[in-house]
């Protein structure tokens, strides 16, 4: 079994899984680039490798079983455990012109494929490896969107902001499913926390975002460096806990 820490990111041929990837890199971990195109993945990993950085692409669409699992076989076959998974993946399909009874359920079906169900199977194939570690991590990229506390409060940064119902209330549900996981690890060496990015310039963001791609990775990867005493359990954004 290989001893380098190794690093799986979903999602990771852009934007904030890309640069989380590069960060992590920086610390001299070995980062697996999840993506749903391989093409893609070998392209990203290629930037990094130019800038002298060990990274491999892996092949995973987290709304396929056989995907997750042929990707879960391949880190185990040749590297025999993980450190670090960072489930970055996720999808915003709301139509921001209908109101949250208009929304089809389409939307609200793919959006939870992706961002709830596609992060609840990859997390369970993927914990075995995981358990494996010394210091297991698990990162469940969220959003304040996710916040329940903060859309119920008049006044909050983001009580008039439901427009994007599915992918709120799906970032909701990861904040849930966190808890209840951290809950399960507590006496293991896994961690699990859940990470506000921010509002970040991605092609999800969009160029009004206020956040730079680097500064939106710092705090999930905080959460995937965590020293053995850090906290699990947690929804953070740049080190402080956010409201529930």
């Amino acid at each position: 079994m290989s001893t380098q820490k190794i690093a799986l990111i979903t999602g990771a041929n852009k934007g904030i899984g890309l640069e989380t990837a590069r960060q992590l890199a920086q610390k001299n971990i070995t980062v697996l680039i999840g993506a749903r195109d391989e093409a893609k993945g070998e392209e990203a990993i290629a930037e990094l490798r130019k800038e002298g950085f060990e990274a491999r692409a892996i092949a995973i669409d987290v709304t396929k079983s056989e995907s997750i699992r042929k990707a879960a076989a391949q880190v185990e076959k040749e590297f025999g455990h993980l450190d670090i998974l960072v489930n970055n993946a996720g999808v915003m399909l709301d139509d921001e012109d209908r109101k949250v009874s208009e929304q089809s359920l389409d939307v609200w079906r793919d959006t939870f494929g992706t961002n709830f169900f596609g992060l609840i199977e990859t997390t369970q194939a993927f914990l075995p490896l995981l358990r494996k570690s010394d210091a297991g991590r698990i990162v469940n990229l969220s959003s304040i969107l996710g916040s329940i506390t903060l859309h119920a409060k008049p006044g909050s940064p983001i009580y008039d902001s439901k427009t994007t119902a599915a992918y709120s209330v799906s970032k909701s549900a990861v904040n849930a499913y966190t808890v209840q996981l951290a809950r399960e690890l507590k006496d293991t060496k896994v961690k699990v926390n859940a990470a506000h990015p921010g509002w970040v310039k991605t092609d999800m963001g969009g160029e009004g975002a206020s956040m730079e791609v680097s500064e939106g990775a710092k705090t999930g990867v905080a959460l995937a460096t965590l020293v053995a005493d850090g906290p699990s359990g947690t929804y953070q954004h740049m080190g402080k806990d956010l409201p529930w």
